[in-house]
């Protein structure tokens, strides 16, 4: 990005952001008392979020289960209803922001298509879910409970046996395990309304999906050449999502992809430990180590997400991620984003920026070009990789994702091309996938021990009882 497409990404907001947010917030703070009895506040901001879409399909509606949940007689197909229309002034502002994005790059980007497929049978576990999701609204934030959330565990446990329903099973369990973690949610200062508001209509949404498996799902051939990884890492969990550009076997543009491959993990197991939860995935971890190329075949994708099997992949030869960004980033097709996506807060787009200078704001960072800066998210830095802020001060090219957040754009790294000492250094989130590569923090995980191993020692030990 030059400073130019820096201006141009950081004008004034498209119109109508502030606004909606301003509903969607009115909405969230709502929630935080629940809707058992509805204030005099909490109508007014249903009644405005009933105005925000009175032009649209939505407006009968919503306005009609707004009328419900202000009386008091409502059910979970109002709350639906609501959580469409918090979820559609929200998508709306995510495409505005997207606009402003590849207008400021000339980034050019696929228009979505709804796959094809025969609609799902409604199914006892997703009325199980969104009965759950129906008293959690119903109580408020600052009313929920252990009772209340314990009773989720029947719900995550019958949306699990459903493959369809895993990704909300997931997402109840960790909505109530966050919640739980925060009781007594009465005393806290500031409830997370976002946030929480965010993962529970996501959850209601997917709860009401009758979409059934797609006939029409796109498969692709061809070479990919990883940009950078980022790395989502929690308590329970952790995910490598790893960003492309795919050259199609076909002849086809050059299209900008991601594939994401994921574990499940145990409190203990941080920092470059994490690595080894994803063993079963030795090409892509190859491939990011190592920087090279990877030859896919017939791989699914849907929109930008490209499914990973191991089966299907072989190595290739070295790419630097850096070289592939000057080529084939600028003309690069991204993909549409999926409807149930639509969030200010997924916005993670590619970008490639040279030829800056770092100042230091306090404890943050900002990048600056030509008269113009862009803030950098160094909070999102993964322990399990090299990368670190003061190699991030120290640079002066950066792969990394372009992303919205309070009110403003910002660059995460994904890897950096710096001087330290007067030497030319190069790091990237995914250089420690097949181990660490750094003698000081490798000494240090060998006095800590495999936690992994032990773990999973201990693990069979049981298992052989």
């Amino acid at each position: 990005m030059l400073g130019t497409q820096v201006a141009q990404l950081q004008q004034d907001p498209p119109a109508g952001l502030a606004d909606a947010d301003t509903v969607v917030a009115g909405f969230d703070e709502a929630m935080v008392s629940g809707f058992a009895r509805v204030s005099d506040e909490a109508a007014a901001a249903l009644a405005a979020l009933a105005d925000a879409v009175a032009g649209t399909p939505l407006g009968v509606p919503v306005a009609d289960a707004v009328g419900r949940v202000t009386s008091g007689g409502f059910g979970p197909d109002d709350l639906a209803v609501l959580a469409g229309a918090r979820s559609a002034l929200l998508g709306a502002a995510h495409d505005a922001l997207l606009d402003r994005f590849d207008t400021a790059v000339g980034r050019d980007r696929a228009r979505w298509t709804a796959p094809s497929g025969a609609p799902a049978e409604i199914s006892a576990a997703s009325g199980a879910a969104a009965a759950w999701l129906h008293e959690v609204a119903v109580a408020g934030w600052r009313g929920v409970d252990h009772e209340l959330l314990s009773a989720v565990g029947s719900a995550v446990e019958a949306a699990l046996a459903e493959p369809r329903l895993r990704r909300l099973a997931v997402l109840l369990d960790g909505l109530a395990a966050e919640v739980r973690a925060s009781l007594p949610v009465a005393t806290m200062p500031q409830v997370p309304a976002r946030r929480w508001a965010d993962l529970w209509t996501r959850a209601v949404l997917l709860a009401q999906d009758r979409s059934g498996p797609a006939d029409d799902v796109e498969r692709v051939s061809g070479r990919l050449l990883p940009l950078g990884v980022d790395v989502h890492e929690h308590a329970t969990a952790v995910q490598v999502q790893v960003h492309a550009v795919l050259e199609p076997s076909d002849g086809g543009p050059a299209r900008l992809v991601r594939t994401t491959v994921a574990a499940g993990k145990v409190e203990t197991i941080t920092g470059p430990a994490v690595w080894r939860l994803l063993a079963a995935y030795p090409v892509l971890l190859a491939a990011v180590a190592q920087r090279r190329t990877v030859s896919v075949t017939d791989l699914p994708v849907r929109g930008g997400d490209l499914s990973w099997c191991e089966s299907q992949v072989r190595p290739g030869e070295p790419a630097d991620p850096f070289a592939t960004g000057r080529v084939l980033l600028a003309e690069a097709t991204a993909a549409a984003t999926a409807p149930l996506d639509r969030h200010p807060a997924v916005i993670a787009e590619p970008v490639l920026m040279e030829g800056y200078r770092v100042r230091k704001d306090g404890d943050g960072l900002t990048l600056e070009r030509d008269g113009e800066s862009i803030g950098v998210t160094v909070e999102r830095l993964p322990a399990a990789g090299p990368l670190t802020p003061a190699l991030v001060a120290a640079s002066t090219s950066c792969l990394g994702l372009a992303r919205w957040d309070d009110g403003r754009w910002w660059v995460q790294p994904l890897a950096v091309q710096a001087t330290v000492k007067r030497a030319p250094v190069e790091a990237h989130n995914g250089d420690w996938a097949e181990g660490v590569t750094d003698p000081k923090v490798a000494k240090a995980e060998a006095r800590a021990g495999d936690a992994v191993a032990v773990l999973r020692e201990r693990a069979g030990r049981l298992l052989r009882r």
